[in-house]
C-alpha cells in the first residue's frame, strides 16, 4: 500500500493542505469542527504526519537533547521519568544519550547539536567549563540547560534546587538533635556544575561549634563506592572516635552509609551512627532504609524547564527551587 499523504487527507476532508497541517499542531489557529473533520479524514486513511519534514518547515523541532551520565545514581532515575513526563505531556520528545565516559561528554554535544534539537539538557558531572564554552561558541544551541545543578556559566541555565537554603535546614536539624561530631561524605567535585552543600555545610558547623567537620570525598555518587569509602574511614575507629552522624550530599551516598555502618560494622542506625541524606530517592522510604533526607521538588522543577524551553527569552532564566526536609527513623 502507498504512503498516506497530507494531500491525500485534504482531499477526503474537503480542506487545503496547509488546513491538515495545521489541525496536527497544538497551538494552530483552526476551528473545533475542521479540526475534527481532519483527524477523522486521516484515521480512515491511517495517516500518520511526518514529523520531521514538520520540524524542517518550522523553527522548532520540538525535540530535545537529554544527556546524561552517574547511572548509579538512583536519583538519575526519578529525574529522567519527571523530566520525560513533562516534556511528553506537553508535546515535546527525547533524545537521550548516555555520557558515562568522560570522554564522551564533547562529542556527544556536538552530536545533539546535529540533530536540529531546540536544546540540550545536560544532566551529570562530565561537562567541565571548556566543552560548554566550545559548545557555545559554536553556536549550535538555542537552549542549553544544566538540570539539577548550579552552573555559573553565563552560557548556560541552571535549574536546580537551592543548596544553600536546603543544607541550611539540614544544619539546623542537626544541630538541634544535638549531634556533636559529624562527618560529611560528600561526592566528585565539577566545574562547570557544581553542588555549594558541603561548604555550606562546613561553614554553618564552623560558625556554630567552632570547628571544621571531617569530610571525605567518593569519586561517584555510587553506594557501592560510598560503602567501601565509609569502611575505609571508620572501621578502624574506637567508640569514641567515630561520628555522631553522617551528612551525606546524596541519598546514594548515604544508602551504601547505611550498608556499611550495619552490615560491614556491625554497628546501630541511629544508635550508634545517625544517617541524613539529600534526594528523597524511592529506596529513601523502604523499611531497609527508612532515611531522613531533603526532597527536591524534580516535579515542579521539570514542568519549568518545559517553560523555559517553550519561551521566547534566553537570559535571565536560571532558577533555584526550595524543597523540604523528610524526617525519618536514620537521623
Amino acid at each position: 500500500m502507498q504512503n498516506v499523504t497530507a494531500d491525500d487527507v485534504a482531499a477526503a476532508a474537503g480542506v487545503s493542505r496547509w488546513t491538515v497541517n495545521r489541525a496536527f499542531k497544538k497551538d494552530a489557529s483552526i476551528s473545533p469542527r475542521t479540526r475534527t473533520k481532519v483527524l477523522e479524514a486521516a484515521e480512515r486513511l491511517n495517516y500518520v504526519p511526518d514529523l520531521h519534514a514538520a520540524a524542517l518547515a518550522s523553527t522548532r523541532s520540538n525535540l530535545v537533547a537529554l544527556l546524561i551520565d552517574d547511572f548509579a545514581n538512583p536519583h538519575k532515575l526519578v529525574m529522567l521519568e519527571r523530566l520525560t513526563r513533562a516534556l511528553r505531556s506537553r508535546g515535546w520528545d527525547t533524545l537521550l544519550v548516555n555520557t558515562l565516559d568522560p570522554d564522551d561528554a564533547a562529542p556527544a554535544l556536538m552530536n545533539a547539536s546535529q540533530r536540529r534539537v531546540d536544546a540540550t539538557i545536560l544532566i551529570g558531572l562530565q561537562f567541565d567549563d571548556e566543552v560548554l564554552e566550545a559548545a557555545h561558541k559554536a553556536r549550535r544551541f538555542k537552549k542549553l540547560i544544566i538540570f539539577a545543578r548550579s552552573s555559573e556559566n553565563p552560557e548556560t541555565i541552571s535549574i536546580c534546587v537551592d543548596d544553600v537554603a536546603a543544607t541550611r535546614e539540614i544544619a539546623r536539624y542537626v544541630l538541634n538533635r544535638g549531634y556533636r561530631q559529624p562527618l560529611y561524605l560528600a561526592g566528585p567535585r565539577t566545574t562547570s556544575a557544581h553542588l555549594l552543600r558541603k561548604e555550606t555545610f562546613a561553614g554553618i558547623w564552623m560558625e556554630e561549634r567552632g570547628f571544621q567537620p571531617e569530610s571525605h570525598a567518593v569519586d561517584a555518587y555510587d553506594p557501592q563506592l560510598s560503602a567501601e569509602v565509609v569502611y575505609a574511614a571508620l572501621a578502624q575507629r574506637a567508640a569514641a572516635d567515630r561520628p555522631d552522624i553522617l551528612v551525606c550530599e546524596n541519598d546514594a551516598l548515604a544508602l551504601g552509609a547505611i550498608d556499611t555502618i550495619r552490615h560491614r560494622l556491625g554497628l546501630d542506625v541511629p544508635g550508634d551512627i545517625a544517617v541524613i541524606g539529600f534526594d528523597d530517592v524511592p529506596q529513601a522510604s523502604s523499611h531497609n532504609y527508612r532515611l531522613t533526607t531533603y526532597r527536591q521538588p524534580l516535579t515542579e522543577m521539570a514542568e519549568y524547564l518545559v517553560d523555559v524551553l517553550e519561551s521566547a527569552e534566553t537570559t535571565n532564566l536560571d532558577r533555584a527551587f526550595l524543597g523540604r526536609l523528610v524526617v525519618r527513623e536514620s537521623a
